[in-house]
């Protein structure tokens, strides 16, 4: 398969995923108030879901076509959210190779992440 059709794959599924994400968050606020990132749990218990069924479902379907799997999995849930892909390479680490390997893929992501927001924000704060 050409691989600029991926890259288009992606790039398709990646503006209606990100489409998709803002309408729930939106939604979310308009229904709940903006009290708590209602929006933003919800894709990402929804995202996580999905990637376990189409995961699922991809391995039950092999071969699939490659175009398809980047247009859903890497395209929509990339976008509608990166907790998706997450979990899924924790459940993978876990299953490949240990629950340590997993668990500290675990840790340091949440604590990379976060320290990395902190440091962009206070790095932000001195630049303006």
């Amino acid at each position: 398969m050409n691989s600029g059709v991926i890259w288009i794959a992606v790039g398709l599924g990646g503006a209606i995923g990100a489409l998709a994400r803002f309408a729930v968050s939106r939604i979310s606020m308009l229904m709940l108030g903006p009290n708590f990132p209602w929006g933003t749990l919800s894709v990402n218990i929804f995202g996580s879901f999905a990637m376990g069924l189409l995961i699922t479902w991809f391995a039950a379907k092999e071969p699939s076509s490659p175009a398809m799997r980047a247009f859903l999995t890497v395209g929509i849930l990339g976008a509608f959210t990166t907790f998706s892909t997450f979990s899924l390479d924790v459940v993978t680490l876990y299953r490949d190779r240990t629950i340590f390997d997993a668990g500290g893929y675990l840790l340091a992501s949440v604590v990379f992440s976060i320290s990395g927001l902190l440091l962009g924000l206070m790095l932000g704060r001195q630049i303006t």
